[in-house]
């Protein structure tokens, strides 16, 4: 008998230092996925907004509408945006990768290459003049 006591001993001081009074560690979060989401512009300085699904492009002197569309993740950072150019009355696809958060490099079904940075959403503090 005696050569099953100490095993048993052991065993039961190993469970008794498991105390269910131990921090639970939290699981790690895995960060928002980055998506094509928001405002965007060209070295020419249109501003394209991609919104849940819909596209658009206007001027930034005159806010003029210039394409509208549609687009979706086709693969993992690739997209393809179908639209139709207001001023060309034409429709025309567009594939576009996200080669990180704030660049889009895009490839129209024509063979033109252009990028898209992402404008910053962040706004600056404005601070008033005492009135006199």
């Amino acid at each position: 008998m005696k050569h099953f006591a100490i095993p048993a001993l052991i065993a039961t001081a190993a469970l008794a230092s498991c105390s269910s009074t131990e921090r639970e560690r939290p699981l790690p979060v895995a960060p928002a996925p980055v998506t094509i989401e928001g405002t965007w512009t060209d070295p020419n300085g249109l501003i394209s907004t991609f919104q849940a699904g819909s596209f658009s492009t206007r001027t930034t002197d005159t806010n003029q509408m210039l394409a509208t569309g549609n687009y979706i993740n086709s693969s993992g950072n690739l997209y393809e945006i179908s639209l139709t150019s207001l001023v060309q009355n034409k429709q025309s696809k567009v594939n576009c990768a996200l080669v990180n958060p704030s660049q889009l490099n895009c490839t129209a079904d024509s063979g033109a290459q252009f990028t898209l940075a992402r404008r910053s959403t962040t706004v600056a503090a404005v601070t008033a003049a005492p009135v006199q």
